[in-house]
């Protein structure tokens, strides 16, 4: 089976966070605001920093916003980001966690979160577009899959995504993932370019007024925007 639509739109699965924000900012920039969607998805997490500025963002670039609620599925995962969890959130960095467990798993792992997310994004994507291709644009990056801490952040896990997106809508959605093959400070690099409004995005597992500074994603924030010579406009 073969498909040869090319998209005129886009829909982009939006944390709040630097890589989803950067995305935005390039579907923007390719597909106009009018032709962008903003995707954020509420899945029982500890607290609601990231989807506050998620709407930020799409105010900020003039696209749609949307938000699904997706929490009855995760409802029984421990996860140290979901709001009924056990677990504290770990203010080391990933190469520590990592090397402590066995498996490579850290506490943040949420189970499938990113099929599930892109399952339900492809799925709104057909039903409003189903006669035009949409582009599902995702932000993950090389840095979340090293050393398998998540292995649906994964080239492989996203080429099959991929694949199944495509031949479950008839060639009607394609899943984008602009830095699959970059690292943190290169999309920090690539927004710089772009303008885009950093200090409305968050990227803490904490929530609050202010980053902790000391999670795993503060930390390589931290790194990124030091890569580039840059300060945080958050800190």
């Amino acid at each position: 089976m073969t498909f040869s639509d090319q998209p005129t739109r886009a829909m982009v699965l939006s944390s709040g966070g630097v890589d989803s924000t950067t995305c935005l900012a390039l579907a923007c920039d390719r597909f106009g605001a009018d032709h962008v969607i903003s995707v954020s998805v509420f899945y029982g997490q500890r607290h609601s920093k990231e989807l506050m500025c998620a709407e930020a963002v799409a105010k900020h670039y003039g696209v749609e916003h949307r938000v699904l609620d997706l929490a009855n599925v995760l409802a029984d995962s421990d996860s140290a980001l979901m709001a009924n969890s056990t677990q504290e959130i770990d203010h080391r960095d990933y190469a520590t966690q990592i090397a402590e467990n066995e498996d490579g798993m850290v506490s943040t792992y949420i189970p499938f979160r990113n099929g599930l997310m892109l399952s339900a994004v492809a799925a709104l994507a057909i039903s409003l577009n189903p006669t035009e291709c949409t582009a599902i644009y995702l932000g993950a990056h090389a840095d979340d899959a090293a050393g398998g801490a998540y292995p649906d952040c994964t080239p492989e896990f996203f080429e099959a995504m991929g694949r199944a997106i495509e031949l479950g809508s008839y060639g009607k959605a394609l899943l984008v993932e602009p830095f699959v093959d970059s690292n943190k400070a290169d999309i920090v690099a690539c927004g710089l370019e772009l303008d885009v409004p950093y200090e409305l995005t968050w990227s803490c597992y904490e929530g609050g007024d202010a980053p902790c500074g000391t999670c795993a994603t503060c930390i390589d924030r931290a790194h990124a925007f030091e890569a580039n010579g840059v300060a945080d406009p958050l800190l």
